[in-house]
């Protein structure tokens, strides 16, 4: 049986989803508040309350590890859909790195079209597409297809040449600068992965590290880089809003960082 602050957690968002549309495969309008109350937040990370350092990442492991829905790649394709759906176009979805918005139906992998981007590439850690890692909501991001190709299995970091195609993107042999609206979201989407995926489930386990050129190892960097763009740009409501709606209609799970920007530095 889960633990209570989950099934409290659990109760109470399901009660929230049945009064909206869930599923993959529908694109419901999106929810007046998307964001959960503060005291379902508060109910899910009970059992972190209190704690720093390692202690505090393992009880978060514990916390966004249990009762997890697993999608398949291909269902991704429609969470997408819903999760970065562009408020202003509700058939359209924004584009991580360009921030423009694309039909959401022209998903696929032809120039012009957008496809699922890994912000933790799936190279570092050699993981795949099956479910799991590589097809964890909380860094699957809707990318042009060039424009994901250009960021490769890059490590994050700052400077380079910019890119003609992702004009505030900067890019040189080994790293990626995105936009300085989405820095934030980046790296607390790499501070999700090193904490959800630790190793004990058949995956690699994921490391967020100080260097850059990492290829197959199953880290990525660099880290020191990510915590200064964790705190330059803090999560917005449409993060909150995102980070909600993948816990509430999708993957049960919610990305600690964007609820708590201030566990980062309490592990990091």
């Amino acid at each position: 049986m889960p633990p209570t602050h989950l099934r409290r957690a659990l109760a109470v968002s399901a009660t929230a989803a049945a009064l909206t549309v869930p599923l993959l495969g529908a694109a419901p309008a999106a929810p007046v508040d998307a964001v959960a109350p503060a005291d379902v937040v508060d109910d899910y990370y009970a059992d972190a309350e209190g704690l720093t350092g390692e202690p505090l990442k393992q009880a978060l492991h514990e916390i966004i590890s249990t009762d997890v829905t697993t999608l398949t790649y291909s269902q991704v394709w429609d969470a997408l859909k819903v999760t970065d759906r562009d408020p202003a176009d509700p058939d359209s979805v924004i584009l991580l790195y360009t921030g423009l918005s694309r039909d959401a139906d022209a998903n696929g992998g032809n120039v012009g079209q957008w496809n699922r981007e890994h912000v933790w590439p799936q190279s570092h850690g050699d993981f795949g597409t099956s479910p799991g890692p590589g097809t964890d909501l909380h860094h699957l991001r809707p990318s042009d297809v060039q424009v994901n190709s250009d960021r490769g299995n890059k490590d994050f970091d700052e400077g380079g040449t910019e890119s003609p195609r992702a004009p505030g993107n900067y890019t040189d042999a080994d790293s990626w600068e995105p936009r300085d609206e989405v820095k934030g979201d980046i790296a607390r989407m790499a501070f999700y992965m090193a904490v959800r995926w630790e190793g004990g489930d058949g995956f690699a386990d994921l490391e967020v590290n100080d260097t850059t050129g990492n290829g197959s190892v199953p880290y990525l960097g660099r880290l020191s880089t990510l915590l200064d763009w964790h705190a330059q740009d803090p999560p917005s409501a449409a993060e909150e809003a995102r980070n909600a709606t993948v816990f509430e209609d999708f993957q049960g799970n919610r990305n600690p960082f964007v609820d708590h920007p201030e566990w980062v530095e309490e592990i990091w």
